[in-house]
């Protein structure tokens, strides 16, 4: 990263939503609607996951999943007009690798929500149905004529992540 990008700010803690009263530049709540640049890069490898500030800003609202929650937290008491960068451990971004979600799944519960004919290869991401109607996704690792095996961890789960905003408007 160039040395005039900001340093990295520790992970804050949730701001009092007391900015109707502050004076000065409005102030991120927790169910403010947004338009930002922001970038979520890899630190290990430096390689982006998403960067909008290469081209059009994102506009959103906070607090109904839109963002990553952790992400959102980040955003939190940050002023309009600010630009921010935190460096987050993978317990505080997507939370550590856990083992128990790598799961064997049978034929015949990968082929029920499956159109017809559809042939998997490793490193596909696959949606299962859940009984109450959502979804959830995994990433297929092996397959074989009994079965395939999951990862249903959050692909970033693991990893420390770099996080970098700029907030353009506060609504």
């Amino acid at each position: 990263m160039s040395s005039d990008s900001p340093s990295p700010d520790p992970l804050p803690e949730p701001a009092a939503d007391d900015s109707a009263d502050a004076p000065g530049p409005a102030r991120v709540r927790a169910d403010s609607h947004l338009t930002l640049h922001y970038r979520l890069t890899l630190m290990e490898t430096g390689a982006d996951i998403i960067n909008t500030f290469e081209g059009k800003p994102a506009t959103l609202q906070l607090g109904i999943g839109q963002m990553a929650e952790p992400l959102e937290c980040c955003l939190q008491g940050i002023a309009d007009g600010e630009r921010r960068v935190f460096d987050l451990a993978p317990d505080a971004a997507f939370g550590p690798r856990n083992p128990a979600l790598i799961q064997r799944v049978s034929r015949s519960m990968l082929t029920r929500g499956s159109e017809p004919g559809v042939r998997y290869v490793p490193g596909d991401l696959v949606e299962f149905p859940t009984p109450d109607g959502g979804r959830f996704a995994g990433v297929l690792k092996t397959i074989d004529a009994q079965g395939a095996v999951f990862d249903f961890n959050h692909p970033l789960a693991g990893q420390p992540v770099r996080f970098e905003v700029a907030i353009l408007g506060i609504l």
